[in-house]
């Protein structure tokens, strides 16, 4: 008598058998893929890390090891104007030293790894059926955006304390459908971070389960502050610096001076509360304007979330997305680690067939390129000016701003004032599993 074959997916995914993390063999063939990629990718990205050489090795091993052996004293850095983020930033500059057989730098990179990893588990884990299918409404696209994108900034990743941070944000996001308290908790912890997973919430829809991650992020911030400032001294001291905070060389209002010294503006670059920072005639202007961007940018997230009424599984992921994004381009400051925040927003809405952010994870994915372009390439060059580096930079915010208007468009189309085309999205999704590259 003939045996039945194997069920598989209408892709060819064998369905046999249970998903197991702990057997190799039971995973999907998308799955060994991606782990093979990720597995060969993040060896060249520690092996430039480990090289020693690299700038962003001599940041966690000078600037990152130096408030450790502060931090370690029970203080935050005194009178030091690098010091420019919330009280929970000692967490990831402090986490080396569970690590004590190895060097600070060793301990670091071994750390941001074993984020990346997890990072990358979940996201396949999210898109993945137990029995080697697809989730109904769930796409792969995002665990291979996350895969493919974070290589393209070399060993920046693994020497910032960025990856921790996006790590936590993504990981409110997934929480929220679900568990919207523990989420709330997430999104609070990575609020006290570095401020922008606190967006996180921002796209929650209206009810109960709002209300409880709204509450439960208020309410983890301000348990860890106060265990915080329990713990530490100066625990508010961040606060001064920021204040001094001019316009840099990378950020929007930095990309309209690089192209005004090419005409003559006799401005300089200087370093300036941690930065490299322009100096010179109008900087002053220019860093208001950006104040009052971001402020323009938050009265219209706070118009959206009072005029929104359609929401669709995706829809916090893609609100998430876009306030980030707003935020970012507003910036006085926009370091090549953004990116980092970016592809894990753009890749938590790549799991969801149904988000309108597509063409947005692509214009991100293009931005990274040409941020590896400028920074480690052109950046000495765009310190001096020129043609070469000005086009760069403006390259690269002409990409980040484009994400920031399609992608600010699209969420209100879809959420306000839904097209036909994106509202069926999700319906259409509930037929069955699509490929989606």
């Amino acid at each position: 008598m003939a045996q039945a074959p194997t069920p598989v997916t209408q892709w060819g995914i064998p369905q046999a058998g249970p998903f197991r993390w702990t057997r190799p063999a039971t995973w999907p063939r998308e799955a060994l893929a991606l782990a093979g990629y990720w597995a060969a990718s993040r060896l060249v990205m520690i092996g430039m890390l480990r090289s020693g050489k690299a700038e962003q090795a001599v940041e966690v091993h000078r600037t990152y090891h130096g408030w450790y052996e502060v931090l370690r004293t029970g203080t935050f850095p005194v009178g030091d104007v690098t010091w420019q983020y919330p009280p929970g930033a000692a967490l990831p500059m402090l986490a080396p030293g569970l690590l004590p057989f190895l060097t600070y730098l060793q301990a670091f990179a071994v750390l941001m790894l074993a984020t990346d990893a997890v990072t990358q588990a979940a996201l396949v884990r999210v898109s993945l059926r137990r029995s080697g299918g697809l989730h109904r409404g769930r796409s792969t696209a995002g665990a291979w955006l996350w895969a493919l994108a974070l290589p393209l900034l070399l060993g920046l990743p693994y020497g910032r304390y960025d990856l921790p941070v996006t790590a936590v944000a993504m990981a409110a996001l997934l929480l929220m459908p679900s568990r919207p308290g523990i989420g709330g908790v997430f999104a609070g912890i990575g609020a006290l971070v570095k401020v922008w997973p606190a967006l996180t919430v921002l796209g929650a829809p209206r009810g109960r389960g709002t209300r409880r991650a709204w509450t439960s992020m208020a309410a983890s911030a301000f348990a860890l502050l106060l265990v915080l400032a329990v713990l530490f001294h100066n625990t508010f001291g961040f606060l001064g610096a920021q204040q001094g905070r001019g316009v840099e060389i990378e950020s929007l209002g930095g990309t309209v001076l690089q192209v005004a010294r090419l005409y003559g503006w006799p401005g300089e670059v200087e370093q300036h509360y941690g930065s490299l920072e322009f100096l010179g005639p109008h900087v002053h202007a220019i860093a208001k304007a950006s104040l009052l961007l971001t402020v323009a940018a938050f009265g219209w997230l706070l118009l959206w979330r009072f005029r929104a009424r359609h929401w669709n599984p995706a829809t916090p992921y893609d609100a998430a997305l876009t306030a980030v994004l707003l935020f970012t381009v507003t910036s006085r400051v926009i370091s090549p680690q953004y990116l980092i925040w970016l592809i894990g927003l753009s890749a938590v809405c790549l799991t969801v067939r149904g988000s309108c952010q597509r063409p947005v994870a692509l214009l991100v994915l293009l931005a990274t390129g040409v941020t590896t372009v400028d920074y480690p390439l052109f950046f000495d060059a765009m310190i001096h000016g020129g043609w070469q580096p000005t086009v760069v930079i403006v390259s690269r915010n002409g990409l980040l701003l484009a994400a920031s208007v399609v992608s600010a468009a699209r969420l209100w189309r879809t959420a306000v004032s839904p097209a036909p085309a994106l509202q069926e999205a999700p319906t259409l999704a509930r037929r069955g599993p699509v490929r989606v590259a």
